[in-house]
C-alpha cells in the first residue's frame, strides 16, 4: 500500500525501497514485486545488510541502472520452499503448486538479471550466497555504494 501511496503523492519520484530481509512469504514477495511493476515512478533497490529468498528477488526487480548494495551486503537465492501434509491428493496439488511458483520466481530472475532460467534453475538447487561484487556480475545489482569521504 506504502508503494501505491508514494505514487499517487508524486508519481515523477523515484520510490527508494531499502532491503535488510531474511525473505518471507512468496505470495506477500510477489505482491510488492507485481506493485513495484505497476507503478508510474521508478523503483530503487537498495540492500543494507541481508536480502535472502522473496528479499533478493525485489532486489532484482528494482529499476535497471537504479538497484544497489552496501559492500558487506549478502544476497541468497534458492528455491521455494513449503510443506504439505493431509491426504496423499492434497500433498500431490501442493507439491504441483510450489513447482509453479518455483517456475515463476525463476522466469522473475531470469528477466531482471539477464541470466537464463535454466542457470537461475541449477544455481538455486541449493542455497546460492552472493557478496555484493558477485551480485553486481549476476545481474541482481547494478552498484556497490561506496563510503562517503573514505571512512
Amino acid at each position: 500500500a506504502q508503494l501505491l501511496l508514494l505514487n499517487h503523492e508524486d508519481p515523477k519520484k523515484d520510490i527508494l525501497i531499502y532491503i535488510n530481509s531474511p525473505g518471507g512469504v512468496v505470495t506477500a514477495g510477489l505482491a510488492i514485486y507485481d506493485t513495484m511493476q505497476h507503478v508510474k515512478p521508478d523503483v530503487s533497490t537498495i540492500c543494507v545488510g541481508m536480502a535472502a529468498s522473496m528479499g533478493a528477488v525485489i532486489l532484482a526487480a528494482g529499476k535497471k541502472g537504479k538497484r544497489f548494495a552496501l559492500p558487506n551486503s549478502e544476497i541468497l537465492l534458492h528455491q521455494v520452499m513449503g510443506g504439505a501434509e493431509g491426504q496423499a491428493t492434497e500433498i500431490e496439488i501442493t507439491a504441483k503448486q510450489i513447482l509453479k511458483i518455483k517456475e515463476k520466481i525463476n522466469q522473475i530472475l531470469a528477466k531482471h538479471t539477464s541470466q537464463s532460467v535454466n542457470k537461475i534453475e541449477k544455481d538455486t538447487d541449493r542455497d546460492f550466497y552472493l557478496s555484493s561484487a558477485e551480485a553486481r556480475e549476476y545481474g541482481i545489482i547494478d552498484e556497490i555504494i561506496k563510503p562517503k569521504g573514505g571512512k
